[in-house]
């Protein structure tokens, strides 16, 4: 099993029960190294002070904090334990609100909480509890030297933690929100047409990051001396000008087309690059 992130106590009421947290959701892809064109080794990056004109070691770093151009007030690593809440090593639940309240804009990462052998109990009955009653809990933790408000929902049997953004964080932009414009009732009948049709189940699998499948092929066809083929780019579409006729069309072309199939597209995801010999010309 891999690491746990964060390890302490769920509180609910009067009840208190050990948990771990272990990493929910990471990006993953296809990664390249700096390296120096006329001999390909890898470029290091190091520490260098202007002031005294030389490399300096890790040892030697503090962290500050620029209170004024150019002048820092500096912050050791005791100072900051000493500073941590409660919420450092204990999870307190604050409240129940219903999942459909919870806008997903305020989402930010995913995280499995799972019980120590002390926890089980509590953890399956707050766990069916909100299965069963439609709520999710809202608690305060803290991690990575910041105090976040975490989400805990029921999954798959078991629940999963995610941090959010504080309101101040989510960003308005102007200007957004419902276009003034005038839509006809046909209009809106065709594009419900054209949802239905395109409609599915949920399928998480289905999904894959192309663009990665492209740089795999592109380092294999590298690797075997091959010639790169270009990825046929897109026309430039126009504006639509007559909007029921583009759904119509739309609609049209969706008539008896059968969604394609993911396992082809997973494997081409899944394949390892292979990597090539030492040898070098």
């Amino acid at each position: 099993m891999a690491a746990s992130v964060w390890s302490g106590y769920l509180t609910f009421g009067l009840i208190s029960m050990p948990v771990r947290l272990f990493s929910g959701a990471r990006s993953s892809g296809v990664s390249f190294h700096m390296l120096h064109r006329d001999d390909l080794h890898r470029i290091k990056q190091q520490l260098y002070c202007p002031a005294d004109n030389r490399v300096v070691e890790r040892s030697e770093i503090v962290k500050g904090y620029e209170y004024r151009k150019d002048e820092y007030v500096v912050i050791e690593p005791e100072e900051i334990k000493k500073i941590e809440p409660k919420t450092a090593k204990t999870m307190e639940i604050l409240e129940f609100v219903k999942s459909t309240e919870v806008d997903p804009v305020y989402f930010e990462s995913s995280y499995y909480m799972l019980p120590e052998e002390a926890g089980r109990r509590p953890y399956a009955l707050l766990t069916r509890a909100l299965e069963e009653s439609e709520f999710v809990a809202i608690a305060k933790l803290t991690m990575h030297n910041r105090e976040y408000t975490v989400f805990l929902r029921p999954y798959d049997g078991g629940m999963m933690l995610h941090t959010m953004y504080y309101a101040e964080e989510v960003r308005e932009v102007k200007d957004f929100g419902r276009p003034d414009v005038e839509l006809k009732e046909a209009e809106v009948k065709v594009a419900h047409q054209l949802i239905e049709a395109l409609a599915d189940e949920w399928n998480p699998e289905k999904y894959h990051d192309t663009f990665q499948d492209n740089l795999k092929k592109l380092i294999e066809t590298k690797l075997e001396g091959g010639e790169i083929t270009p990825v046929e780019k897109p026309k430039k579409l126009a504006p639509v000008v007559d909007l029921m006729a583009a759904l119509k069309q739309s609609l049209a072309q969706t008539e008896g087309k059968k969604k394609p199939a993911a396992s082809a597209a997973r494997e081409v995801a899944a394949a390892p690059v292979r990597k090539p010999s030492r040898k070098r010309a």
